[in-house]
Order: structure tokens, then C-alpha cells, then sequence
């Protein structure tokens, strides 16, 4: 990226790390909430009605992050898709990091994750 184009960036991940979002890495991510104080993340990812769904989580420490952004996290996949029976309905939400954002909208600085099942 160029330089006028990491400083005229309106999100703060490009604008710190200096790199296009494709190459973001879960060190960055890690590196950045560091730096930022970051305190929450969301994982946000689609169920078949269409609707945005999201889990939160308190960053209690560096290790936790880690974990969350390494294994993603399980949720039913029985209450997010008709075709998924209860039995077999275990799904897990992995983060793309290149989708990372700060919420412009949270109480406390929040880091947004769009995520893929």
C-alpha cells in the first residue's frame, strides 16, 4: 500500500500495522489490541435467515486472545441453518482477519470480526 493510502484509511487496523487488510496475521491482531487497549472482541457471521449474529468476548489476556483468534469458537448450528439437525449441529465461527475493524459504535474499544463457519 502507499503511504497516502494506509494514512487516509478509515480503518485504524491499516493505519496501525501499515499493510493491506488480506495480509493481516493473528499477530497483528494481537499486537494491535495490545497497543490500542482493546478490551472486547465480536465475532459476527450470518445464519440462513439473513440476520448478523454475534459472540462476545472480554479479553482477559494475551493467551485467551490467542486461543479465540487460533480455534474460533463453537455455537449450534441447529439454531442458525434449517438443514442442520440437532444432533450433528456443531459448527465453529473462525475469524477472518483481514475483515478486523474497530467498532465505531461500542462503550469500550471493540474489535469487530466477520467470521466463516
Amino acid at each position: 500500500m502507499k503511504d497516502s493510502e494506509v494514512i487516509m484509511n478509515p480503518n485504524m487496523l491499516v493505519r496501525f500495522l501499515k499493510k493491506d487488510p488480506a495480509e493481516f496475521t493473528k499477530e497483528d491482531i494481537i499486537c494491535f489490541c495490545e497497543a490500542n487497549g482493546v478490551e472486547m472482541i465480536n465475532f459476527r457471521y450470518a445464519a440462513e435467515d439473513g440476520k448478523l449474529k454475534t459472540l462476545n468476548f472480554v479479553i482477559t489476556s494475551r493467551e485467551h486472545l490467542d486461543t479465540i483468534l487460533s480455534d474460533g469458537e463453537r455455537v449450534d448450528g441447529s439454531n442458525l441453518f434449517s438443514f442442520i439437525e440437532a444432533g450433528s449441529s456443531d459448527l465453529y465461527v473462525i475469524p477472518r482477519y483481514r475483515t478486523a475493524f474497530m467498532s465505531p459504535f461500542a462503550e469500550v474499544p471493540t474489535l469487530e470480526i466477520l467470521c466463516s463457519f
